[in-house]
């Protein structure tokens, strides 16, 4: 089980995006779906039988994508790092996805990549396609920049992380060194990290964007029981913000948004019992931390 997935937040428009994303990367499928009931409309306020979620796979990495309306935006803080496994794949990724999107880096030649390329789609969502000529299977890698008033905290936020999840280590780090431009120069340009087996990217950028990190991205961590549950709620939360949020969100103190899910969740959801899922619904749409035993009861 890949423990920790990330979770996107579109307005009304995550199965399109799904069905183009599955529809374009190698290794790709959507695993299960699940859609609006009338229970907990007072809450998330979406019609009956509209798509709610779905889980898919893009390279064999696993995601979970949310219709859930405009609350929240998408924007680049954090991408999805494509490795493709030859030119032409890397090629037709970025065709696929700068249609009706735009370009945040030109694909092109650079010091560090043969091709290489930042491109925010036609949803929102950002992706860095590159190409070495070393690949050999397609890989995609979670990418978190810290900005604004989190700039030059990613060494601190990595090993933060490192110190809460299990099977997790450095793998390498790069730092700016003198340059011309905003960021300290011991500030990372780029890093590769694992968690839980796996694999992400963090950068710091002192640059005046216009974006910072949100909930439209968030980091599911599957939890196999109520033990776990407790563990990941009271670490990741630590001086961060869960008063705003419910069903098993938090907003860690270097504003990454987490869901810290118990498996049990999504086998109570699709029991294929739509009574007992009505009330798991209504159960859960109530709570912040989960508590495995309440939705049981349920």
């Amino acid at each position: 089980m890949q423990k920790i997935v990330p979770h996107i937040w579109f307005d009304k428009d995550a199965e399109q995006a799904v069905k183009l994303y599955t529809s374009i990367f190698p290794d790709s499928k959507i695993t299960s779906q699940s859609f609006y009931s009338e229970a907990g409309f007072e809450i998330h306020g979406q019609p009956a039988g509209q798509l709610m979620s779905a889980s898919f796979e893009l390279a064999g990495f696993k995601f979970m994508a949310i219709n859930a309306g405009p609350i929240f935006k998408v924007n680049p803080s954090i991408s999805f790092s494509v490795a493709a496994k030859s030119a032409d794949e890397a090629d037709m990724l970025w065709n696929a996805l700068i249609d009706g999107g735009s370009a945040l880096m030109p694909y092109q030649e650079y010091p560090f990549s043969p091709k290489y390329g930042w491109v925010q789609d036609q949803f929102g969502v950002s992706w860095q396609i590159s190409y070495d000529g070393k690949t050999s299977q397609t890989s995609i890698t979670p990418s978190i920049m810290f900005t604004g008033q989190n700039a030059g905290k990613a060494e601190e936020a990595i090993n933060y992380y490192l110190g809460i999840f299990k099977d997790s280590h450095i793998d390498m780090i790069s730092r700016y060194g003198e340059n011309p431009g905003p960021d300290s120069p011991e500030n990372i340009n780029y890093s590769l990290f694992k968690l839980e087996n796996v694999q992400f990217s963090a950068m710091d950028s002192a640059m005046d964007h216009k974006f910072q990190l949100n909930e439209a991205i968030s980091l599911i961590v599957n939890c196999n029981d109520q033990v776990e549950v407790d563990y990941y709620w009271d670490k990741l939360s630590e001086g961060g913000d869960v008063n705003a949020q419910q069903c098993g969100w938090l907003k860690d103190k270097y504003g990454v948004s987490w869901q810290i899910i118990p498996v049990q969740l999504s086998q109570l959801m699709s029991s294929g019992d739509s009574e007992k899922v009505k009330r798991v619904t209504n159960a859960f749409l109530k709570m912040k931390k989960f508590d495995i035993q309440t939705l049981e009861n349920a």
